[in-house]
Formats: structure tokens, sequence, C-alpha cells
């Protein structure tokens, strides 16, 4: 509501704006929120409000001498007849925002794994099919990924872990099922098709329930083992029907899921507490089991096969095969270090999970580059084995 304010001359005087000792009466309030027009001097004015009011305007305070008639014009509305903002914000909460930002990150880490997943089993394929000697080629990645950590540890590009005995105590069980699972998955891809490999190693989920159920004492809903049901029969439907079985190929892909799982709790446990990042982790990871498979990659295979096989390869592909075996060492390191970054902020049956998921990716894009025949038969198992993966996720959340 607006209302005016107008003052008499004898309102104000010349120096009316210089403080002057004047006794103001107390305001006299009704019980209605109104202006009334003041009159006469301050001592017969009367002022009534019981709202708090807002000055729109003041227009004409400047008084000039000459003029005898006086004014001033006082606009004002009452606070709470103000129009109110049109405006709908919602804060959104903190813990909802974090919860989201953290799901992201997440994605963006198994979209980089799987990609890097991808890159890496086509080149080492193509390494395996010209140079089939699986443990030096095992060796290789891990070299590869220890003298790459090495250089960023003494360039400064990534901050060296500060490590201890007990934390290299805590590593070694990690280490050594981190080799066997490597170097088993290798020589598995070295006797069958990549796409048979990651069907019989999606699997991996049931060896994780199993392990945390039996070894470990965890529970699980009924949901979680019904699912399995579709895992363990689409990988033994795709094993019956494959065109190229190969019992070391098939154990392979066995003893490495087996093995990966442990490496996964095993790793999830000697985070836990320890200020090394999961990049860090790792490459401390790598050092640890190239130690331990090198002396056994000398045993089984030794230097004479190696050089022997060496010069076969380079006559037969040309100098294209030494990149293929650096892509391939270096992209196996990279997908796994991004894989322990992401286990930082998961669980190992989440792990195990995103692992299944991206051996989507990698039997798809190994199907169209190598040619591989596939029968429907041997489809349906995999894509059986694919849905019992999903359900299972379903069943976790």
């Amino acid at each position: 509501m607006l209302s005016s304010i107008k003052l008499s001359p004898s309102s104000f005087t010349s120096t009316g704006f210089l403080p002057k000792r004047r006794s103001i009466p107390t305001p006299q309030f009704s019980p209605l929120p109104i202006i009334k027009s003041l009159h006469s001097a301050f001592p017969t004015q009367s002022f009534s409000s019981q709202k708090p009011l807002h000055v729109a305007s003041i227009d004409n305070l400047a008084i000039p001498k000459n003029t005898q008639q006086r004014k001033t014009e006082c606009q004002a509305y009452e606070a709470d007849r103000s129009r109110p903002l049109d405006i709908n914000i919602e804060l959104p909460d903190e813990d909802a925002r974090l919860e989201a930002a953290k799901r992201i990150k997440i994605g963006i880490y198994f979209a980089t794994w799987w990609a890097l997943n991808v890159v890496f089993n086509i080149y080492n394929k193509k390494v395996l099919n010209a140079f089939p000697f699986p443990w030096l080629t095992s060796t290789l990645s891990l070299a590869a990924g220890s003298l790459l950590m090495l250089i960023s540890w003494a360039t400064r590009v990534a901050d060296a872990p500060k490590t201890d005995f007990e934390f290299w105590k805590t590593l070694f069980p990690v280490a050594v099922a981190h080799t066997i699972g490597h170097v088993a998955a290798t020589v598995s891809m070295s006797k069958v098709p990549v796409s048979f490999t990651h069907i019989i190693k999606s699997g991996e989920p049931a060896f994780s329930v199993l392990v945390s159920r039996f070894l470990l004492g965890d529970s699980f809903p009924m949901p979680v083992y019904l699912s399995l049901v579709p895992i363990i029969g689409g990988c033994a439907l795709s094993a019956l029907t494959e065109l190229n079985f190969n019992m070391t190929g098939f154990m392979g892909a066995m003893i490495s899921n087996l093995a990966f799982v442990f490496r996964n709790i095993f790793s999830k446990k000697g985070m836990n507490g320890k200020s090394v990042s999961g990049m860090n982790y790792y490459a401390c990871l790598s050092m640890l089991s190239l130690l331990i498979l090198t002396p056994f990659a000398i045993a089984v295979e030794g230097p004479q096969l190696w050089a022997v096989g060496w010069q076969k390869a380079v006559s037969q592909i040309g100098p294209n095969f030494v990149w293929w075996v650096v892509a391939q060492s270096v992209f196996y390191h990279l997908y796994n270090k991004v894989s322990y970054m992401s286990l930082d902020q998961i669980s190992p049956l989440t792990f195990s999970i995103g692992n299944t998921m991206k051996r989507i990716s990698v039997i798809v894009s190994s199907i169209i580059i190598f040619h591989t025949p596939v029968q429907p038969i041997n489809a349906l198992g995999a894509a059986i084995a694919i849905l019992g993966t999903f359900l299972y996720s379903q069943a976790k959340q």
C-alpha cells in the first residue's frame, strides 16, 4: 500500500537538518496498519503502523531558501504487502550431490578401463599368435609398468609412495595372486581365442561370491545366489560348444578367475588404512610381481627359446612386431592402473562386476577383429552368462 506523507511549512526550517534538542512524543499505535497525514509541527503529528515500512522514494528533499511552500513527499509501503519474488530455488542435498559426483567419477574410470583393456587384448593376442611365449609376454608387461612408474617418480610427475616393511609384507600375497592370475590368463589366450577366454572369465562373480561366502564368512541375499545359475550355465554352454576348445586354455581362464578374486580381496584389505593411492599401490604391486615372476619365466621357457621365437616373429611380421610388444606391455599397465584407481572407491564385488561387464566389449571387438567363428549355441551361452552378470549386479544393489 502506498501512502503520501506531506509536511507543512512549519515542519522544517532552513536548519531543519541540523540536530536540535526537541522532545519527540512516543508514536501512538492503532490496531490498523495505516499512515496518517502529518500536519503542523511534530508535536501534533500522528503516526501509526504495526508493520515495518520500507522507503520507496523521496522527492524534492532539497529546500530552496526562497520557497514559501516547502513540501517533502515520501512514498512507503508495508513490508508484508510487498510482492514476493516468484523464484523457486531448490538447494540440492549435499550428500546426494557428493554421491552423484562419486558415481560420475567411477563411471569415467570404468569407461577408460574398458577401452584400454580392449586395446591391450588386441595387441596381446597379435603378439601371442606370432610369439607363443606367454611367460615372457607376461614378464614384459610387468616390466613396462614398473619402468613407467619409476620414471614418473624420478621426474616428480607422480609422488613416490612412502612405504615400510609392513606395507610390503601385506602386499606380498596380493602380488602372488596377481602374478598367478596374470600368467594364467596369458597362457589361456595363447591357446584359445580371446573371446572364449573372456567368456570363461565372465564367471568371476561366481568365484567371488563363493570365496567370500565360504572363506570370509560373508552372507548374501538369495537373489545373488540365484543370479549365479545363468552365469555358470552360460559359461558351461560356451565351453561345450567352443570350436577351438583347448583344455589348457580353459583351465588357464578358470585359474585366472580364482586368482584375481583373491587379488581383489587382498588388495581391498591392504589398501584400507593405507596412505598409498591406488595408482602407486598398483605400481608397487607390479614391481613385486615382476620379482616373483622373472625366475619362473626363465625356468619354464628360457632365453634360448625366446631368442629363436623372437627372430622368427620379426622375420614374419617385420618391425611392427616390436611395436606390438611395446603396445601390449604399455596398455596392460595403463588399464590395470586405472582399474586400481577405481578400486579405491568401490568394493571387491563391485570391482568384479565392472570387470565382467568389461568383457562384453572385449568379446565383441575380438570376434570382429580376428574373425573368430562363433556358433549360435556358443553365442547363446555367452549371452546367458552376460545376462547372469546383469542380474547379479541388480541383485547386489
